[in-house]
């Protein structure tokens, strides 16, 4: 008992102490050992480092999951060290709402069976999603939160240590220049100043102990960061699998809503109607230019490798063309292609047969085949 109040008097003492010394030093009364300009930048790396991953945590956690609530539910969850319940994405539930249409409102009518083409795509989409989620939480989210959450708090803790260990050393060092000005005056003081030396040599010892092991754990901060760059390079490839799927899957669909289109409207075109982005390669449409031939109407249509575009035997259907707006610069790959240039206005049409990525434009007395993704389609 006797022992347990002492210590807590000892600490108790040691407290206010430290808190006499930070007091005066932030009045400019008492002075202040400083850390040499090595160390001070490794701490700035390190709180630089701290508030970057803070903030890349957080805004990839929007990115995966947009819904606040949800992101609160698994916050929850996680310490309570629960398993996250499977959710539904919103392309999945789009899925099931366009199901549920079809089937009600006739899936052997054309709109039920387009709804039930789009949703049998959003279903893939939303399955891509799931994926995408759940492996750039494990490749990038978790890391990170690792670091936040163990590496962090023991530099920290040390560096709480550390500070504590300097407030010590500096009011050793105040106590000894207190007692040689004593003994200046009276030779009474000497035991005092032999005090003072040599609780200083023991603050000094411990100061500099604790400041090695500081710089140790900062100095980690580089294998930190070679961590973090792996994790950055996983999710940078996980999220390119992730829009390679959805592109794939949009394509295929695209393909498929483009022929069931001409069935129903015959004349009109194939693509879409309002901008769209640009291909994820710029090779795409010039592959498939290549091999994609374009015939006159009635023609009958022969192989790719044996069919050859002429354009002077291309001529524009008596209806069914319209204009469009380049959305962005093309360089044509060959002569059976037209050159665009952005915001410019150009005659579009499509002839039987044709790839439904591609029509055929005209620009004065110059004609040629054009990307339906390079242009939006005007009414």
């Amino acid at each position: 008992m006797d022992f347990n109040m002492k210590k807590l008097a000892s600490d108790a003492g040691i407290f206010f102490t430290r808190a006499v010394q930070f007091t005066e030093e932030k009045f400019g009364q008492a002075e202040k050992t400083e850390l040499d300009a090595h160390f001070e930048n490794l701490l700035a790396r390190a709180d630089s480092t701290k508030n970057w991953t803070e903030r890349i945590l957080r805004q990839t956690e929007v990115l995966l999951q947009p819904n606040p609530s949800a992101r609160v539910e698994e916050f929850l969850y996680e310490k309570l060290d629960r398993k996250v319940p499977s959710r539904v994405t919103n392309g999945e539930l789009l899925a099931q709402y366009m199901a549920e249409a079809a089937s009600e409102l006739g899936p052997s009518t054309p709109y039920g069976k387009t709804l039930i083409k789009v949703s049998e795509a959003e279903k893939r989409l939303g399955a891509a999603e799931r994926d995408f989620i759940h492996t750039a939480s494990l490749s990038f989210l978790t890391p990170l939160r690792n670091f936040l959450e163990g590496d962090w708090k023991t530099i920290s803790k040390e560096r709480r240590l550390l500070q504590n260990r300097r407030l010590d050393l500096d009011a050793c060092k105040a106590r000894l220049k207190k007692a040689k000005a004593a003994e200046a005056k009276a030779t009474l003081w000497n035991d005092e100043v032999d005090k003072a030396e040599q609780e200083l040599r023991v603050a000094q010892t411990e100061f500099d102990r604790q400041a090695e092991v500081t710089r140790l754990l900062l100095e980690g901060i580089s294998s930190t960061h070679v961590n973090h760059l792996r994790c950055l390079h996983e999710f940078v490839k996980s999220q390119t699998t992730y829009y390679a799927q959805c592109y794939r899957h949009m394509l295929d669909l695209q393909k498929q809503l483009g022929s069931s289109q001409g069935a129903i409207f015959p004349g009109t075109f194939v693509g879409t109607t309002e901008p769209a982005s640009p291909p994820l390669s710029s090779t795409s449409p010039t592959t498939t230019a290549a091999t994609m031939p374009v015939v006159p109407t009635g023609a009958v249509l022969a192989p790719p490798e044996e069919t050859a575009l002429c354009l002077e035997e291309v001529a524009p259907p008596a209806s069914g063309t319209r204009k469009a707006r380049v959305l962005y610069d093309y360089e044509a790959a060959d002569s059976s292609e037209l050159a665009l240039l952005a915001d410019e206005l150009i005659t579009v049409y499509s002839l039987p047969g044709m790839d439904p990525d591609w029509l055929i434009g005209e620009r004065g007395n110059k004609k040629g085949k054009v990307p339906v993704t390079y242009l939006e389609l005007l009414s």
